[in-house]
């Protein structure tokens, strides 16, 4: 049971993670750290995104922005690796509060200045992409900014989607590499990762129907809320461990 229920939410994220377009991180990682220790979230979650991204790569065939690509890809997997190598230096609980605290806050901002215009320029791709790369490493999570930084340049949904789906596949491929090296991906864990292979190929695959027939600002906005509620539940749950020990 409580398996089926963590396939399910993983359902959620990844048709959420489509629709919104920052990527089913922002959510799975937070939803995980309920069901597993955040080093095995942080090996999982990786895992997760070589098979969800492959499939986003595969399904939105539209093109690839090769421009954003080098600006925003290159920055991220040098940064990733730094975030992720930095991750040990804290412990499960105290990586759930930064999580928790970012998501409310990002999702709050958003929210409030939701119509805010960001001038694309190469400098704010490569801050962009670097941000994104290390909350990715760090964090597990950090599509968001990307996905925030890749808006400005007004993309048509596919070529947005697909261009960051390309950058985060070789972002998780840097950071798959790192956590093994440090432990994170466990071999009682990689049980899940068929499963979460063909949950990424069934989300994509949902959530680019949905995305199809409702606007995309509306599924945004929604998403946001959705960030600043598990962000709140992520807080009360880092602040119950913490009062347990």
């Amino acid at each position: 049971m409580r398996a089926l229920l963590f396939f399910i939410l993983a359902i959620l994220a990844e048709v959420l993670g489509t629709i919104g377009g920052f990527g089913s991180s922002v959510f799975f990682v937070p939803i995980a750290g309920f069901f597993f220790d955040f080093q095995s979230v942080l090996g999982l979650t990786a895992l997760f995104h070589l098979g969800s991204n492959l499939s986003k790569v595969a399904q939105f065939r539209n093109g690839i922005n090769l421009r954003l690509v080098l600006y925003l890809g290159i920055p991220s997997v040098i940064l990733v690796i730094l975030g992720a190598q930095a991750s040990d230096r804290f412990s499960g609980v105290t990586l759930q509060w930064i999580l928790g605290i970012f998501l409310v806050l990002f999702s709050a901002f958003f929210i409030a200045f939701r119509r805010m215009e960001i001038k694309p320029t190469p400098a704010r791709a490569i801050i962009g992409g670097g941000i994104s790369g290390f909350l990715a490493g760090i964090l597990g999570t950090g599509g968001a900014i990307r996905g925030l930084t890749m808006a400005a340049f007004n993309l048509p949904k596919d070529i947005f989607i697909a261009t960051s789906a390309l950058i985060d596949l070789a972002v998780d491929l840097s950071r798959t590499a790192v956590y093994y090296d440090m432990g994170y991906i466990h071999a009682h864990d990689l049980i899940y990762v068929p499963f979460l292979i063909a949950i990424g190929w069934f989300g994509t695959r949902l959530g680019k129907t949905i995305l199809s027939q409702v606007p995309q600002e509306r599924f945004r906005l929604i998403s946001l809320i959705l960030v600043l509620l598990i962000g709140l539940v992520t807080l009360i749950y880092s602040f119950s461990e913490f009062s347990s020990r």
